[in-house]
């Protein structure tokens, strides 16, 4: 039998408690040992008294761990700004990685992680979960297959309120940089939606471990919350293959709905929504397929799977570069829409008490609602508080925000 793999997990806070109980809950699994945790602040961690008992060393940081320790793998659930640094220094310190997403705040930082990730020979997954899932890669299978025909128009739309907790929960939620002036880039397309922009980029990808690639990007971008970034995003991507993507999203509603998608194909259209129905795909013969809900496995499958992968069992289907599309699609947008627009005063709502005040606007979650059903964005159905952004173009694009540093996107009206 081969020995247990080591892990390192760093954050044991927020999403990091998810790998955590998976790592805890998992008693007397000879896949792992879990031989360190890290966390700047571990005293908000639940579990600790548990780690403690457990004779699991905590550490304030990475740099730290590495000075005296060791992990064949590091599990990272830190700030999308720490993402690049922690898994250029755990790959320099021979741990393969697991990443959460999305993989960085800027396309710089996904190619830096590239190379890190080339010089030295190890693997780096990203953990966009659905990409991990039986049913998306069993429909991705039939993608590839050619079972659908060519992709024309994907549709994904995501309402999501959050309140004042969720952007007070740290000092870099809403965020464009940190205080030292590091790219964050926080937003709903870049972080709690950032697995339904992914999804369409990686569905449509040539192999397995590969997303489409982006060739432009129109963003429109809003703000009812007193943040820096936007917390309403509506985006139009096209793809080196000439599908159409198209992505809404916001934080700034009243009632929770979604995610929910629709992509239409040359033979089939494929749909699901949350909590509601499982992905069908409905053929132009009258046939159907039911792939079961991306959400029907454990988000910690992803875990498993890479420790499969590193014991030479199976693939990782999501590195690296099959995540590099949402961070480019991302990074465009930003520079597509130039600062957030804030929506009119008078369409501003704020409900309930502090911590737990409500930012929404008056009738945003129909209008997205009745831009997704048409395949518009929002200027272009006639909104008026709306404002339309430029056209990046994305072939090229390898450096954020363009024009920066020689390196950047054509940006045309």
């Amino acid at each position: 039998m081969p020995e247990p793999i080591s892990i390192v997990l760093a954050g044991l806070g927020g999403y990091g408690q998810v790998y955590l109980a998976a790592l805890l809950d998992q008693r007397d699994d000879a896949r792992f040992r879990l031989v360190a945790g890290v966390d700047p602040a571990p005293q908000n961690c639940a579990r600790l008294a548990e780690l403690q008992a457990r004779g699991v060393p905590i550490y304030r940081s990475l740099q730290q761990f590495y000075r005296s320790r060791a992990a064949e793998l590091a599990v990272l659930s830190s700030p999308i700004h720490r993402h690049c640094s922690q898994t250029c220094l755990a790959l320099s310190h021979g741990s393969h990685v697991l990443c959460e997403k999305p993989v960085a705040a800027t396309v710089q930082d996904v190619d830096r992680m590239i190379r890190a990730r080339d010089r030295a020979g190890k693997q780096v997954a990203v953990g966009y979960q659905w990409s991990f899932s039986t049913p998306i890669q069993r429909l991705k299978q039939d993608i590839l297959a050619g079972h659908f025909g060519a992709p024309r128009r994907l549709r994904s739309l995501c309402l999501w309120p959050r309140d004042e907790i969720y952007y007070q929960r740290n000092n870099w939620a809403g965020r464009q940089r940190d205080a030292r002036g590091t790219w964050v880039l926080d937003s709903p397309a870049n972080n709690a939606m950032a697995h339904d922009l992914h999804n369409m980029l990686y569905l449509l990808g040539p192999r397995v471990d590969a997303s489409a690639q982006p060739v432009d990007v129109v963003a429109e971008l809003h703000r009812a919350n007193d943040i820096e970034n936007f917390d309403t995003a509506a985006l139009r991507v096209h793809t080196e293959g000439g599908a159409e993507i198209l992505f809404y999203g916001s934080h700034a509603v009243a009632e929770d709905s979604g995610p929910e998608f629709c992509f239409e194909f040359e033979q089939a259209t494929v749909t699901h929504t949350t909590g509601q129905s499982p992905i069908v795909a409905r053929l132009s013969d009258g046939s159907r397929r039911n792939y079961g809900g991306p959400n029907d496995e454990p988000q910690v499958t992803k875990l498993w799977t890479c420790l499969a992968a590193l014991s030479g069992h199976g693939t990782i289907p999501c590195g690296l570069e099959a995540a590099r599309s949402q961070t480019l699609c991302a990074n465009g947008a930003q520079d597509s829409a130039g600062a957030p627009v804030d929506f009119p005063r008078e369409l501003v709502h704020v409900q309930g008490e502090s911590p737990r005040r409500l930012t929404w606007v008056a009738g945003l979650g129909e209008t997205l609602r009745q831009c997704y059903a048409a395949g518009r964005l929002p200027s272009e159905a006639g909104v008026g508080w709306a404002r339309a952004g430029r056209r990046v173009d994305l072939r090229g694009y390898k450096y954020f925000p363009s024009g920066a540093q020689g390196q950047h996107g054509a940006v045309s009206s």
